[in-house]
Formats: structure tokens, sequence, C-alpha cells
């Protein structure tokens, strides 16, 4: 059985290029077939990487010509990730899906780390001098807050035994 094949299309908003592909490809809609399993005939199955083929768009000097370029996943997906950031990086892509992660907020609150704080770490700039655990600072909770959960921590402690010392 000859591996399976599936057929999607791609659509990049902005011209992008790929690696290995000295041409500027266009803005446009691209078909794409991705082989998912290693094919009987390959030589190697243990060494067989997942890639796609994507059939591109013919060239103004020549419109009849059918090109088509293979591409590993992770070209092709870092490639859409560009376009869809407006061409920023892949970190950058990958800061703002972890900003936007409510989980995310709030660790960094629980730290004290603040995004602008993370956005200059995702930049490379130096960070004027290393954070030590005495140097961060409690978030400050209202009053209200902290008899609430000492409240709670009350009732969750009711009935065991204290420890007197």
């Amino acid at each position: 059985m000859e591996g399976l094949i599936r057929k999607t299309t791609a659509v990049f908003l902005r011209p992008f290029t790929v690696p290995g592909f000295d041409e500027t490809l266009p803005a446009g809609e691209y078909d794409l077939e991705t082989e998912l399993s290693v094919p009987a005939s390959h030589l190697d199955p243990e060494n067989w990487r997942a890639s796609v083929l994507v059939r591109l768009h013919p060239r103004e000097s020549h419109p009849g010509l059918a090109r088509s370029l293979t591409l590993s996943l992770t070209d092709l997906d870092r490639a859409h990730a560009k376009d869809k950031m407006s061409g920023k990086e892949l970190t950058e892509l990958f800061l703002e899906d972890m900003l936007a992660d409510p989980m995310t907020r709030l660790v960094m609150q629980a730290d004290g780390i603040s995004e602008g704080h993370l956005r200059r770490i995702y930049e490379g700039s130096n960070i004027s001098e290393p954070v030590g655990p005495d140097q961060i600072r409690a978030p400050r909770m209202p009053l209200s807050s902290v008899r609430e959960v000492n409240a709670i921590q009350a009732a969750e402690n009711e009935g065991m035994p204290s420890l007197t010392i």
C-alpha cells in the first residue's frame, strides 16, 4: 500500500521565503500535498521525515510551466506562522500566545514578573541586573483578600491537630 497523501491549501497574505529556495514566493493560495506515512518504496524507513509538496504559481515568463517545491513541515510551518504575524519572527508568535494564556499571566503575577520584563528577555535585550529571590516583591493583596485567604485556610484546617512548640 502506498503512503497516505493529504491534500490541502495554504493561504499566504504576504510574499514569503523559505530556506534553501532563492526566490520570494508571491502571496496567494498554494496547493499542498503531504505524505502522512512512510512510502513502501522508501529504502530507509527509520530516517524518513514528512515533507510537503507545494504547487507553486507559474512564472509570468513561463505561464504554462507547472512548478513544485518540496519542503520540510517545519519550514512550511515557520513561513506560515511568520505570515500570520505580519512578518514577525516565530519567537514573537510564541511570546504573544504565551502572554494570551491566563495561566501564564497568573504564574507571572505570582512570580512578580511583568510583561515588559518578558518582552525584553525575548528581544534579547540585556536586562540591567539579574533579579534574585530577595529582590522580587510579592504582589500586594488588598486587606480584604488577605482576610479571605486566612479564613479559607482556617476552615480547611478546622479539626486538624495543631502543633505547639
